[in-house]
């Protein structure tokens, strides 16, 4: 009932118009930005308690990013939210016909746990630019940073703007029971189903950011030692809760040894030589996935880490070698630490062997090979991706981000996240002092046949 009252007082709040105005908008996400800075130490520490992120980590990858995202915003609303002139075909003379983005309404946002603060707040930014009402059902699977989420929302806008809705599968329901004007969420491929069938009972629109088995190919001219560290980076970041994270490598078998000897020196080089006693190095969200994750780790294949602490929920940075595609670690998206490695013998077998598998959300090409990376950038079909490095083209507000096909529909980020939540209306505005009569009945065939013909080519 509660939901189903929140929902209503926000149609009614929408419908007075309130969030349409630029400076209205503006002043709201002033208003995030100053309580995010306001309420900053507690936030890390909610992300230290939930998924064990230092203070650093935290503000890189969630806190920084969001008030990036924010200050983009503030800069661009005026431009976003102008009328847009485009061409006019003659056949409208005279007219004048423009684009207007304008809010879909009442929206929802789900958010997962693995980037908690990020994933709920960013959306939430971009709902809030492009002029909606908005609730945020942030995960259960991250408490504390839910907790200060709702703390954060509820001190800077009443609940028939934007509303934070805590609890778990329950909540979940309930919410998607109801029609929402559209729905964006974050999260497994298989919920996402779920969320997508719910929304077609509604016909509502959803953006959905899923994941997949992102794929990492290391071919002959890459350089090794960059290769390395920069992998280490992106798949151990968040101890591999990342879901553009590499996922495996696909490497020439020519340099595999020397990649894996380089692999087990980076980690060593930024972990420590006992990364579970790094402070800086997290944790699994809870036991169900720490003994998902530690049920694919295969010993006999394991030639770096292969360690965890069930009482931490700590996982050391794993690397597993001689792996098969049927094994139980390339059968399901890892989501964690450990990094399979593969092989292949000659470059013109990688594109026929990628393209039947899933669609995944990223894919990283490390080469100085132009045709190489050409064939991959047309050839393949991924979300989005690096050459030479790894998860850092998600960090940016000029360029969209989102999966494709199985890794998910729809983007965001910087103008793609506003777009993401507007309408864009096409308007024609006709002018009265002409009125051409060749459209209308009765046809005059020969006085306006190759006049119409010579419009409509």
């Amino acid at each position: 009932m509660y939901i189903a009252e929140l929902l209503e007082k926000q149609r009614t709040f929408f419908q007075t118009g309130t969030t349409l105005s630029i400076l209205f908008r503006k002043q709201a996400l002033q208003k995030l930005y100053q309580a995010i800075r306001k309420h900053e130490e507690e936030i890390h520490c909610a992300l230290k308690a939930d998924l064990g992120k230092s203070d650093f980590e935290g503000f890189m990858c969630e806190v920084g990013l969001t008030l990036s995202e924010i200050s983009y915003m503030i800069r661009n609303l005026k431009k976003f939210t102008k009328k847009h002139t485009v061409r006019t075909p003659m056949t409208h003379f005279a007219s004048h016909s423009f684009t207007k983005a304008s809010p879909y309404g009442n929206v929802l946002v789900m958010s997962p746990w693995n980037y908690p603060f990020l994933l709920t707040m960013e959306p939430l930014c971009d709902a809030i630019a492009a002029g909606n009402t908005v609730i945020v059902k942030p995960s259960a699977y991250s408490p504390e940073t839910s907790r200060v989420m709702a703390k954060l929302v509820s001190e800077c806008f009443p609940p028939e703007y934007v509303a934070v809705v805590t609890g778990g599968r329950e909540e979940n329901k309930e919410l998607l029971s109801h029609k929402f004007d559209l729905v964006f969420f974050t999260g497994s491929q298989n919920v996402g189903k779920e969320v997508l069938r719910k929304c077609a009972e509604h016909l509502t629109p959803a953006v959905l950011e899923l994941g997949g088995k992102s794929p990492c190919i290391v071919d002959a001219t890459a350089n090794i030692k960059l290769a390395a560290k920069r992998i280490v980076f992106g798949k151990y970041l968040n101890c591999g809760q990342t879901c553009v994270a590499p996922d495996y490598i696909l490497c020439d078998k020519s340099l595999k040894d020397a990649l894996i000897s380089e692999i087990g020196k980076q980690i060593e080089k930024q972990y420590g030589k006992v990364p579970l006693s790094n402070s800086d190095y997290g944790k699994i969200v809870n036991q169900k996935h720490f003994e998902r994750i530690v049920g694919l780790i295969d010993q006999k294949k394991v030639v770096c880490g292969g360690g965890y602490n069930a009482n931490t929920l700590r996982i050391e940075p794993t690397v597993m070698d001689g792996v098969a595609w049927e094994d139980p670690v390339m059968g399901e998206e890892i989501f964690g630490p450990i990094l399979p490695i593969l092989t292949y013998e000659h470059w013109e077998d990688v594109i026929p062997l990628l393209q039947p598998k899933e669609k995944p959300l990223a894919l990283y090409l490390f080469s100085n090979d132009k045709k190489h990376q050409n064939e991959v950038l047309n050839k393949l079909s991924f979300g989005g991706g690096c050459f030479n490095d790894v998860v850092i083209h998600l960090a940016t507000s000029e360029m969209g981000f989102g999966g494709v096909g199985e890794s998910g529909m729809g983007c965001y980020h910087g103008k793609a996240g506003f777009d993401a939540f507007s309408h864009t209306k096409s308007i024609v505005d006709k002018k009265t002092w002409l009125d051409l009569p060749m459209r209308y009945q009765p046809y005059h065939r020969k006085l306006y046949g190759k006049l119409l013909k010579l419009f409509l080519r």
